[in-house]
C-alpha cells in the first residue's frame, strides 16, 4: 500500500475529505443543521415582514400567516412520514387527492362550487402535487412494478387535471411524470436543480414584463390573449401599487380595497391572480424577496438531501410547477395547497432513521 504522500491512508482520505463513515455523517448532520435553521428563519422573517407591512393599517395579515401556518405543518408531517414510510406516504397522499377529486359524481361537470377546493385551477394545482408525490414514491420503489404502477397513477393526475379544464395543470403533470423517468437516469443533481430555478425565474419574469408593459407589442398581446386581458389588467394594478408603495406595500388582504374599481360586467378580485405580483403589492419589494429566497431555500435543501436523487429532481420539478401556476394564477390562496407543497418538501428531504440508533459502546 503506496503512504509514500506521509500518514496513513486515513489520514489521506481525510485529507480528500472522505474520512471516515463517522465523520461523513457528522458533518451531514451538521450541514443539515444549517439548512433547518435557515429555514426556520426565512419562515420567521416572512411572519414578521407581514405583520410590519400590516402595522397602522386596516390590513389582514391572517392569509399570510395561515400560508406559512400550513406550510410548517406540511413540511413536519413530511419530514416524520419520510423517514418512517418513504414509499407508503407518498403514495396514499397522490390516492388521497385523487379519490377527493374523482369520487364525487358532479366533480367533473365543472360545477363552481365541487370538491375538494371549488376552484378548478387549485384542483389542477392539488393533482400537480399528487402526480408529483406519485412520482416521488415510484422513485423510491424497489420493484420495476411499482415504479410503473405509480408513475401511472402520477399520469393520471394529470389527465385528470386536463379533465377539469385545466391546461397548464395537464402541462405541468406531464412535465412531472417526464422528469421523474429522466430523473431514474440522472446521477447529479445540482445541474437539475439549476435547472428548475432558471425555469421558474423566466416564468416569473415574464410574467412581471407583461405586468410592466416591458414585451414587444406583438409578443405582449399574443401573451395577453393567453393570459386572458382581466387578468392583465389585474397585473397592471399590482405593478402600479407596487411602484406607488415599494417598501411596506398597501397592506396585506388591502389589493381589493386599493386597487381600480373593475368595470361593472368584469367581476371584482380579492387578488391580483399572481402570488409574487401580489406580494410585490401588499407587501413590497422585501415581501417579495422573502418568496424567492424561500423557493432557493427549498432548492438548496432538496441539494443537501440524503433522498435518492431521483426522489430529489422530482419533488424539485414538482414544486417548480406549482411556482409556476402561482405565478400565474392565485393557487397559493388555498391553504390545502400551501400545505400539500410543504408536504412535498418534506417528504424530499426526510433523514432516514438509522439502522441502529443505539450501537454497543466502545
Amino acid at each position: 500500500m503506496d503512504t509514500t504522500a506521509g500518514g496513513t491512508p486515513g489520514a489521506t482520505r481525510a485529507g480528500r475529505g472522505d474520512g471516515p463513515p463517522q465523520d461523513r455523517a457528522a458533518a451531514g448532520r451538521d450541514r443539515a443543521a444549517v439548512v433547518d435553521a435557515v429555514g426556520i428563519t426565512l419562515l420567521a422573517c416572512c411572519a414578521v415582514w407581514a405583520l410590519v407591512a400590516a402595522a397602522g393599517r386596516s390590513a389582514r395579515p391572517e392569509g399570510t400567516l395561515l400560508a406559512l401556518l400550513a406550510v410548517t405543518a406540511g413540511y413536519a408531517l413530511g419530514r416524520i412520514l419520510g423517514a418512517l414510510l418513504p414509499v407508503l406516504a407518498p403514495a396514499a397522499a397522490a390516492a388521497a387527492v385523487l379519490s377527493l377529486v374523482l369520487i364525487p359524481p358532479t366533480r367533473l361537470s365543472a360545477h363552481p362550487d365541487a370538491p375538494p377546493l371549488g376552484y378548478p385551477n387549485a384542483d389542477a394545482a392539488l393533482l400537480v402535487l399528487a402526480a408529483g408525490a406519485a412520482c416521488c414514491a415510484a422513485g423510491a420503489a424497489r420493484g420495476r412494478a411499482w415504479r410503473i404502477v405509480l408513475r401511472c397513477v402520477g399520469a393520471g393526475a394529470a389527465v385528470t387535471a386536463l379533465a377539469l379544464g385545466s391546461a397548464a395543470g395537464f402541462a405541468a403533470g406531464v412535465a412531472i411524470v417526464l422528469c421523474s423517468l429522466a430523473a431514474a437516469r440522472m446521477r447529479g443533481r445540482l445541474l437539475g436543480l439549476a435547472g428548475f430555478a432558471l425555469a421558474a425565474a423566466l416564468v416569473a419574469g415574464g410574467s412581471c414584463a407583461v405586468a410592466a408593459d416591458a414585451l414587444p407589442a406583438g409578443l405582449s398581446e399574443s401573451l395577453t390573449g393567453q393570459l386572458t386581458q382581466p387578468r392583465v389588467d389585474l397585473w397592471h394594478q399590482a405593478v402600479d401599487l407596487a411602484e406607488r408603495h415599494p417598501l411596506r406595500g398597501v397592506g396585506p388582504g388591502r389589493f381589493a380595497d386599493e386597487a381600480t374599481p373593475a368595470p361593472e360586467p368584469a367581476p371584482s378580485s380579492e387578488s391580483p391572480q399572481s402570488a409574487p405580483l401580489q406580494l410585490a403589492a401588499e407587501q413590497g419589494i422585501p415581501g417579495v424577496a422573502l418568496l424567492a429566497a424561500a423557493f432557493c431555500w427549498v432548492l438548496t435543501a432538496l441539494w443537501r438531501s440524503p433522498r435518492p436523487t431521483p426522489v430529489v429532481l422530482t419533488a424539485a420539478a414538482t414544486l417548480t410547477g406549482l411556482a409556476m401556476l402561482a405565478t400565474v394564477d392565485h393557487v397559493l390562496s388555498y391553504a390545502v395547497v400551501t400545505a400539500g407543497a410543504g408536504f412535498l418538501s418534506g417528504l424530499a428531504t426526510a433523514h432516514p432513521f438509522p439502522a441502529d440508533p443505539f450501537p454497543p459502546a466502545d
